[in-house]
């Protein structure tokens, strides 16, 4: 019998429980150590930070879940990684011992990293439930007495989806209040240029996201590092191609979302051997830590070095697709290692990304990741938004039901017949 223990319940956690425990052997314990009592779907937070979804919408109650499924669940807050004894300290001094540790605890919020900003600074913030639940309570304020709005993802930032769909959410409930007119909307990134998403871009991404603020009267700074930010006041610097200072910011607001840089959670950060110095877990190419041979991790915790320097420090995104496959290859790799075989399973690091703009979206597709790659595709339209509804649905009766198939993998094979077709 093996214990074999996943450290987090979120989007790659929860998965990775349902994909271990249909792999696993049936004399062999499957456990789940959250902090949260619930599941709760971040795609869906830019919509609760305005209120077109509340905080419940988007949650789902993990025990039912987990007792129907087999899966132990202890829900208490995880204090260290122990990898030399095979163990993790929980926040009461109690430990759980284990065979196999899936780290899937995704990132902790640098928000400290630049004075005042945070949810409990000057800034809101769209990265866990709670932060959009408070943002969509200051949201309800801001819309009877609106102001100038920033918008953007600080340096380091590696998440870049996020801020953009914001924006267009924010700026179309404002237009759908007749308000618009009244709310200047300045977009703040440390990316090279609009739409490099840490991608160096996808297909035209540049071109469509720069019309589109255009369009929407946006105005925006790349190249961006956020010095610190004040009550209603943001100080930034923005760089040239090189590094060099081009030009210093000082930027009124009275409303601002940026995204923070990630760091490893602290129950990682600092072991020698599992993680970098930022904290992230370290994994070969079979998503196994090269020091610990029975630690692996999936998601976002896990260290990707940056593909390209930029001026401004920018991260490389772990999307959807990519923790999806992340996911199933770890299942499988382990059950391998049950068997006495070595793994051989790789993840596929591609991306599939549906990003809503309130009343329309843009879809990318990029395989692999990374440039270059073998297919470069992205497309705007009303059924993006659509497609963005429909997989909140399915993905949060997925997680309910206990469903273990991967999703990304069906749908961008369906898409890249869609875009092989078109191109003949």
């Amino acid at each position: 019998m093996a214990k074999i223990v996943v450290l987090g319940a979120g989007i790659g956690g929860i998965p990775m429980a349902y994909e271990m425990k249909e792999l696993a052997r049936k004399e062999d314990e499957v456990i789940v150590i959250s902090d949260s009592p619930t599941f709760h779907f971040v795609p869906s937070n830019p919509w609760v930070a305005v209120n077109w979804r509340k905080p419940s919408d988007i949650k789902i109650e993990l025990a039912p879940v987990f007792k129907k499924k087999k899966i132990t669940f202890i829900q208490k807050a995880a204090a260290k990684v122990r990898p030399e004894s095979n163990q993790v300290e929980l926040a009461d001094g109690s430990t759980v011992g284990y065979d196999y540790l899936i780290i899937a605890t995704g990132p902790r919020l640098a928000f400290d990293e630049i004075p005042g900003f945070g949810p409990h600074g000057h800034t809101q913030s769209v990265c866990h439930v709670d932060h959009a639940g408070e943002s969509g309570e200051f949201w309800d304020g801001f819309v009877k007495d609106p102001g100038p709005i920033i918008v953007g993802s600080v340096q380091g930032a590696s998440c870049f989806g996020p801020a953009y769909e914001y924006l267009f959410i924010a700026e179309t409930d404002l237009r759908k209040r007749k308000i618009r007119d009244k709310v200047p909307i300045t977009f703040v990134t440390s990316e090279p240029y609009i739409g490099h998403l840490g991608l160096g871009g996808v297909g035209d991404s540049k071109g469509m996201l720069e019309s589109e603020l255009r369009d929407k009267s946006v105005k925006w700074i790349c190249n961006a590092k956020v010095d610190r930010i004040e009550a209603g006041k943001m100080y930034v610097t923005e760089v040239d191609e090189t590094g060099a200072e081009k030009k210093k910011h000082e930027l009124s607001f009275k409303h601002s979302m940026m995204i923070p840089a990630f760091t490893g959670v602290d129950a990682v950060r600092g072991i020698d051997g599992l993680v970098n110095p930022r904290g992230f877990v370290l994994v070969d190419e079979y998503q196994r830590n090269p020091k610990f041979k029975n630690v692996y991790s999936v998601g976002v915790c896990i260290a990707i070095p940056p593909q390209e320097q930029t001026p401004v420090p920018t991260g490389v995104p772990k999307t959807g697709y990519m923790i999806e496959s992340m996911v199933t290859a770890t299942a499988h790799n382990i059950r391998e290692e049950l068997d006495g075989k070595q793994p051989s399973h790789k993840a596929t690091w591609s991306a599939l990304c549906l990003a809503d703009m309130g009343d329309t979206g843009l879809a990318f597709i990029a395989q692999p990741q990374i440039p270059p790659r073998n297919i470069t595709w992205s497309a705007k339209g009303y059924w993006v938004h659509l497609g963005k509804i429909a997989f909140e649905k399915y993905f949060m009766r997925k997680i309910a039901k206990g469903i273990s198939e991967p999703f990304y993998e069906r749908m961008i094979l369906k898409m890249m017949g869609v875009v092989r077709l078109k191109n003949g």
